[in-house]
């Protein structure tokens, strides 16, 4: 029975997976463009649960590391033509996470509220400083990204871009998944409840926080990579304290530690956002009701419920079976 279960989820799972990647050959380019917005916002918040969710520690300032991910890739497409996306990408992701591990080593020796603060100063300079050096990133006037492209096959429309994003979003979900499952971690988590404790079993607290820092930050880095392409036209506007306020509405939504949390956050913010993107008050007074009551009433976000829910389901049938067994035994 498990081996045919099993069996049939692969069916499901392979089926789902198909509609989805063809899914841009019946969609209009709007909604495609949304699928590749919700898959960049979503790595970003898988990066932003790995230094709060997973390790315990405040970041109000993730929009700074999209934007270093955004503007290293339009500047090295422009500047290095030659380079395919497959490079560049990883690149903005490595470029974004050793900033992360650089600014991790003081800041994450602070606490709490020090934390919060230092990070969203960051954020502030980092968007000051795609701002004012106009040499290099073209100031208030945008830069315009050089289209991806591999051999003479070139990304210039957003069902082209979709097949660029979703395999990279894909690989990388993938990734983080294991990542939290590993002895890497499980450190995290163990940071993340109790630091003494974690001291206790041989951790190393600095080691830890930084690495998940700058783990983080590569997630951000690379998104901002996909965003550069996808929207082909970035300003310092673009990547703003507000966003980095909605990438932490995303995690608290969708739950704090929880991989599953951050894609279902990112993509009912993202669905709000797009729907009432023509009244910003109204938006704004949503999010902020929201977040009130996740943190009052469900702190553990939607994914702690389907979890909550999941583990009750399994309790119930195993003690029916239990049940069951007792009773053709009598």
């Amino acid at each position: 029975m498990r081996r045919i279960t099993a069996f049939h989820w692969s069916i499901v799972t392979a089926a789902c997976l198909a509609m989805f990647l063809l899914s841009p050959l019946v969609l209009s380019r709007y909604l495609v463009f949304i699928l590749n917005l919700l898959a960049i916002y979503a790595l970003v918040s898988i990066g932003l649960n790995f230094v709060t969710g997973y390790t315990g520690q405040i970041s109000v300032g993730h929009a700074g590391f999209l934007a270093l991910g955004a503007y290293f890739t339009a500047i090295v497409a422009t500047k290095a033509p030659y380079l395919p996306f497959y490079v560049i990408l990883p690149m903005a992701g490595c470029f974004a996470g050793l900033i992360g591990f650089l600014l991790g080593i003081p800041i994450l020796r602070l606490r709490g509220f020090y934390i919060a603060m230092a990070t969203l100063a960051f954020g502030v300079v980092i968007s000051q400083i795609a701002l004012e050096w106009r040499g290099l990133t073209h100031g208030d006037e945008g830069f315009k990204v050089t289209s991806a492209f591999i051999g003479s096959f070139v990304f210039d429309s957003d069902k082209k871009l979709f097949y660029l994003v979703q395999p990279f979003a894909i690989v990388l979900i993938l990734a983080a998944h294991n990542i939290v499952s590993t002895r890497v971690g499980r450190a995290f988590v163990a940071v993340r409840d109790s630091e003494n404790v974690a001291q206790t079993l041989g951790i190393n607290l600095s080691w830890s926080k930084t690495s998940a820092f700058a783990l983080s930050a590569f997630y951000a880095g690379f998104a901002g990579g996909l965003f550069a392409y996808v929207v082909s036209h970035i300003t310092p506007d673009s990547f703003s304290l507000t966003i980095s306020i909605d990438f932490i509405a995303m995690i608290v939504i969708g739950g704090m530690g929880s991989i599953l949390g951050s894609i279902i956050g990112a993509v009912i913010l993202t669905g709000i956002q797009q729907l009432l993107g023509s009244l910003p008050e109204i938006q704004m007074l949503i999010f902020g009701v929201s977040l009130i009551i996740f943190m009052i009433f469900m702190p553990r976000g939607i994914s702690g419920v389907i979890s909550s829910l999941a583990t009750a389901t399994r309790a119930g049938k195993r003690l029916s079976s239990e049940q069951e067994a007792g009773e053709k035994g009598a």
